[in-house]
C-alpha cells in the first residue's frame, strides 16, 4: 500500500536554532514562532517518531512473503563402543563429522502473512494522517498562543489608557467640588472607577504574564515577543464556498476521518489474519547440504574420510488441526473490533462535520462582529465626546462621562479580541476541513507590523 500524501516538511534548522536564542529586543513573526515550535513541541516530535516507527513496521511485514535464506554448520564427535559377552564394553571406533547446509524457503501460500503485509500499508497511512493532524493542531496552538498574548497586551494597554482618563476625570471632579460646581458624589464615583481600573490593570498585567509563559512553552523560546497586528491592514475575507462545500471537503480530507477510515481497513485485515489461523500454509524449500566424514565410518567397506553432497528440493505443507479453540475466539474478537472501527468511523465523520459547521459559522459571525464593533467604537467615541462637552457646560454629571469612557474602552477591547479571533477561527475552519498547512500562516503573517 503506497502512501498517498506527503506529510513531512523540512524545518529550517538554522532558523529554529537562532530563534531559540532570541531576546525580547527582537520581535518574532507567527511563521518564525511556528518554525521554532516544530523543533521543540513534544507532541509533534512524538507523532513524527510514530510515523517513522510505523514505516519500519510496514517494511517488517515484507519478511512474511519474501524468501528466507538460512545457513547452518555443525560438527559432531561420536565414540562407538561394543557390548561384549559378560557385560564388558570395548571401544571400536570414533566418528567425527561436519555438516554444512544452506536452506532457501519461499512462501507460496501464507494468507496471514499477506494480510499482515497489506495491513502494514494502512497502518503507515494511518500514522501519516495522525502526523498531519498533529501538525495542524500545532499550527492552531501556536497561533492561539500568539494572539492570546496580543489580546492581553491590548487589554493591558487599553486599561492603562482608561485608568489615565479616569484619573483625569477624578482630578476634574475634585476641582469642581472645591469650587462648589459639583457634589461629592461625582468625586466618589470617579474615585471608585479609578480604584476599579487599578484592580483591572493588576489582573491584566498578571494575565499577560501567564499568556507569555504559555507562548514560551509551546515555542520553546525563552522570551517570545510576537509582532503586533497592523491596524491599517484589512482582515481576511469571508469564505468563498458555502458551508456544505466545506463539510464535503472535510469528509474527504480531514485527518481524523482518514485515521478512522484506515482503522476500518486495519481491522478488516485483522479479521483476515485471525481466520487464516485455520488455513494451511505451503512453502517451497530447497536445501543444499554437505557432510564431511573427517574420521571413522559406520560402514566397514569405507575406511577413508569422505564427503557427501545432499541437494534437496520440496514443498512443506502445514495443516492446523486443533488450536484449543483460541483461534475461534480470536476470530470473534477481530469481528467485534471491526464493528467498533466502523462505528468510530461514522462518529469521526459526524464530529468532523459538526466541527466544520461550527468553525464556518464562527468565522462568518466573527467577521460581522468586527464590523459591528467598528461601528460601535465610532458611536462610543461620539457619545464620550458629547458627554464631555455636556459636563464642561454643566448639562451632564460626572457619572455620564465615566460611563461613556468605560463603554468606549470596553468596545475597543472587544474589537481587538474579535479581530484576533477571526484570524484563529479561519485556521480552525481549515483544520476542521483537513486543508490546513503551514502555508496558511503566511497571509496572516503579512498582516503583522514589520
Amino acid at each position: 500500500m503506497s502512501l498517498t500524501r506527503t506529510v513531512f516538511r523540512t524545518l529550517p534548522i538554522t532558523a529554529a536554532v537562532m530563534l531559540a536564542f532570541a531576546t525580547n529586543a527582537q520581535a518574532q513573526s507567527l511563521v518564525e514562532m511556528y518554525e521554532a515550535a516544530r523543533g521543540y513541541d513534544a507532541g509533534f516530535i512524538s507523532a513524527k517518531a510514530l510515523y517513522e516507527a510505523n514505516l519500519a513496521k510496514a517494511n517488517q511485514a515484507l519478511g512474511g512473503i519474501l524468501p528466507n535464506i538460512s545457513a547452518s554448520v555443525s560438527r559432531t564427535k561420536t565414540d562407538i563402543d561394543r557390548q561384549l559377552e559378560g557385560g564388558n564394553r570395548a571401544a571400536i571406533g570414533e566418528l567425527d563429522t561436519k555438516t554444512t547446509a544452506a536452506t532457501l524457503t519461499q512462501p507460496i501460500y501464507r494468507p496471514a502473512a499477506w494480510a499482515a503485509y497489506r495491513q502494514g500499508g494502512y497502518q503507515l497511512q494511518q500514522a501519516a494522517a495522525q502526523y498531519e493532524a498533529t501538525e495542524q493542531d500545532l499550527l492552531v496552538r501556536v497561533s492561539q498562543a500568539y494572539f492570546d498574548v496580543l489580546v492581553s497586551e491590548d487589554n493591558l494597554t487599553l486599561l492603562q489608557t482608561q485608568k489615565a482618563a479616569v484619573q483625569e476625570q477624578l482630578a476634574s471632579a475634585k476641582r469642581n467640588f472645591e469650587v462648589g460646581t459639583a457634589t461629592i458624589t461625582g468625586v466618589r464615583d470617579a474615585q471608585a472607577r479609578f480604584d476599579l481600573a487599578t484592580a483591572q490593570e493588576i489582573a491584566a498585567d498578571n494575565d499577560l504574564r501567564i499568556k507569555r509563559l504559555a507562548l514560551n512553552l509551546v515555542t520553546g523560546l525563552d522570551n517570545a515577543k510576537p509582532k503586533r497586528l497592523n491596524t491599517t491592514a484589512g482582515l481576511i475575507t469571508s469564505p468563498q464556498e458555502d458551508m456544505n462545500a466545506w463539510v464535503d471537503k472535510a469528509q474527504a480530507s480531514s485527518p481524523a476521518v482518514r485515521q478512522a477510515q484506515f482503522a476500518v481497513e486495519i481491522a478488516s485485515y485483522e479479521v483476515n489474519k485471525a481466520t487464516a489461523l485455520h488455513k494451511p500454509t505451503l512453502d517451497a524449500q530447497m536445501t543444499y547440504g554437505r557432510t564431511e566424514n573427517l574420521k571413522g565410518t559406520l560402514s566397514p567397506a569405507i575406511s577413508n574420510p569422505y564427503t557427501t553432497w545432499t541437494p534437496t528440493v520440496g514443498v512443506v505443507l502445514n495443516v492446523p488441526l486443533f488450536t484449543g479453540f483460541s483461534g475461534v475466539y480470536k476470530v470473534k474478537e477481530a469481528y467485534a473490533l471491526e464493528d467498533k472501527a466502523r462505528a468510530d468511523y461514522e462518529g469521526a465523520k459526524r464530529a468532523t462535520a459538526q466541527a466544520t459547521r461550527s468553525a464556518y459559522l464562527g468565522l462568518v459571525a466573527g467577521l460581522s462582529q468586527v464590523k459591528a464593533y467598528e461601528a460601535a467604537e465610532a458611536s462610543s467615541q461620539s457619545a464620550l465626546d458629547a458627554n464631555k462637552l455636556g459636563y464642561s457646560v454643566g448639562v451632564n454629571i460626572n457619572i455620564d462621562v465615566l460611563n461613556s469612557q468605560s463603554q468606549l474602552y470596553q468596545t475597543k477591547r472587544d474589537l481587538a479580541k474579535a479581530r484576533y479571533d477571526v484570524l484563529v477561527t479561519n485556521l480552525k475552519l481549515r483544520q476542521a476541513a483537513g486543508t490546513l498547512t503551514p502555508a496558511d500562516l503566511q497571509p496572516i503573517n503579512d498582516l503583522l507590523a514589520p
